[in-house]
């Protein structure tokens, strides 16, 4: 049985850097006429495609019999088996498509529906971001905690705006307001995965956000918990890998910071 230890997440890591020499290959570089539109403003290109693939071709080979939920592969999979990975080849793709530097490569690995093991590579930034249940979380290699401001007031909040579902975009604009005044300011980095690893990291106080899919959220997750943070949903419930709203900040603000987003649950 294959053990899932730090020379397992090695691989894994080594995986994400080799599928994040491919993308960099190709940045800048990507003609419109090969960009497809799935949806209102859910791009993807053969990168996301192509990456897709090499992640599963190569996590396969280190993790045979594992099954697979990714955003070009079976995204509408909710079957949990032993060994369950949870990826987003290029979290990010608008941010990719437009010669930004913010996107990431997520990589979650569930078993029997638990997040154990959690990497979100940042190519261009050459930033690794990883975490083993249990074992903390790690940025290139060194040990990583979410951060301790208190008030809220001295806190930096990420968020991403809604982008193809509006039925709550007047409450989402009121939270926004409030946080602005109440806070040192808000970032909106493109990519969920990035999101949590700042969160996970210090750089952000807490993340928030609604309309998710699992592979944005999945590795990101584990990093918040292993750093020594909380992630729920707007109500305070866990496990929320499978639902469209997360919450993720440190234990010191988290009250505080849910307060703000209450009129989100109420309407």
């Amino acid at each position: 049985m294959t053990e899932i230890n730090t020379e397992f997440l090695a691989k894994v890591e080594a995986i994400a850097k080799k599928v994040g020499e491919f993308q960099l290959l190709h940045w800048n570089k990507v003609k419109q006429d090969s960009i497809e539109d799935k949806g209102l403003n859910q791009l993807v290109s053969f990168v996301d495609q192509q990456s897709e693939q090499k992640l599963v071709d190569s996590l396969s080979e280190i993790l045979p019999d594992s099954t697979f939920i990714g955003e070009e592969k079976a995204p509408n999979n909710r079957t949990i088996t032993e060994f369950t990975w949870i990826i987003d080849p290029l979290d990010g793709t608008t941010n990719f498509l437009h010669g930004l530097p913010v996107f990431s490569i997520s990589i979650a690995l569930l078993n029997h529906g638990t997040p154990i093991l959690g990497v979100v590579y940042c190519p261009a930034l050459n930033e690794s971001f990883t975490a083993l249940k249990n074992q903390g979380s790690y940025l290139n290699g060194d040990r990583i905690y979410v951060a301790q401001n208190e008030q809220l007031k001295d806190t930096l909040i990420a968020t991403g705006f809604p982008y193809y579902q509006f039925e709550k975009v007047d409450q989402y604009l009121v939270v926004l307001s409030h946080l602005m005044k109440s806070t040192h300011g808000l970032r909106r980095m493109g990519s969920a995965a990035i999101d949590l690893a700042y969160t996970a990291c210090g750089r952000f106080d807490a993340f928030f956000e609604m309309n998710l899919s699992p592979w944005d959220i999945a590795a990101g997750i584990l990093l918040v918990e292993e750093a020594g943070g909380i992630v729920s949903d707007f109500s305070k419930q866990g496990e929320v890998i499978f639902k469209n709203e997360i919450v993720a900040s440190s234990e010191a603000i988290y009250g505080d910071f849910l307060q703000e987003l209450q009129i989100l649950v109420r309407n």
